[in-house]
């Protein structure tokens, strides 16, 4: 059997009783960075042989993973943080395991993305996990051009030296939109820090982030305004500052306390 076992995002306890024993009974277990996950591995007191399977060995190991559970072998894959295949290597394996009859399960647990989520306030009932964005600038731009239009909240890894060109990727394809960059996520420092994609993201960049992004307006009627006018359409209306704030907030799917300063006397 081959286990995919989620770990810890940044909090070492979150990890699960079951991901502990399993880790415990494997034969071996294949590690995005070996060195990375022996602190993981100590703390609970779990010493088994490891070996590297990264983006940049993924099909060689893969062959080698196969051949290891055909002669009876139980093995653990893990990444550096979160679930394996979502975003990290395991996509080829998991095919591989398909195409060979072989057995496989998930151990779940922490997931930076849908932890972000949460933290961000935003409208979570329907929501698209796009991870990382190409490298290329053509390839960012058509892949955003697909799902622009889409009303579900809009949801992307980004590595720090990436955080302020993804922000500005995302403002000239999908335009101005309320968005949280969340950072440090289980840790001491934890945040979601909220911007307009017009204005970019403006601080130090530091530490992995998830961006949250709010989908595209599914009413015409505001669809291309800004939050300030969004406000203003319904006070304009007759409806007093606080209900127009609440009925924005709904609709646009952000927390309330982002649309505060548009109500504030100037």
């Amino acid at each position: 059997m081959l286990y995919f076992i989620a770990t810890p995002i940044g909090n070492l306890k979150d990890i699960s009783y079951r991901a502990v024993e399993t880790l415990s009974m494997v034969d071996e277990i294949a590690c995005e960075d070996t060195r990375h996950s022996l602190t993981l591995l100590s703390a609970y007191g779990i010493k088994k042989p490891l070996f590297s399977y990264h983006k940049f060995n993924e099909k060689e190991e893969c062959e080698k993973i196969i051949e290891k559970l055909k002669n009876g072998k139980n093995i653990a894959v893990i990444s550096d943080a979160g679930m394996p295949v979502i975003s990290d290597p395991g996509n080829i394996l998991v095919q591989a395991l398909k195409e060979n009859g072989l057995e496989f399960t998930v151990i779940p647990g922490a997931n930076a993305a849908l932890s972000a989520l949460i933290l961000s306030g935003f409208n979570a009932d329907r929501f698209l996990f796009l991870g990382f964005l190409p490298e290329k600038k053509s390839d960012r731009e058509s892949l955003l051009n697909e799902y622009k239009n889409v009303s579900a909240t809009l949801i992307f890894y980004s590595a720090p030296h990436d955080v302020k060109k993804d922000a500005e990727t995302l403002y000239s394809v999908l335009g101005a939109r309320n968005a949280a960059a969340v950072k440090e996520i289980t840790k001491i420092h934890e945040r979601a820090e909220f911007f307009n994609l017009k204005d970019g993201y403006g601080q130090e960049p530091k530490g992995e982030y998830v961006l949250i992004v709010e989908g595209a307006a599914k009413n015409a009627e505001y669809a291309n305004l800004s939050e300030e006018e969004h406000i203003k359409m319904y006070i304009n209306g007759g409806m007093d500052k606080k209900e127009a704030l609440k009925r924005v907030a709904k609709e646009r799917g952000v927390p309330k306390s982002s649309l505060y300063k548009y109500t504030i006397e100037k």
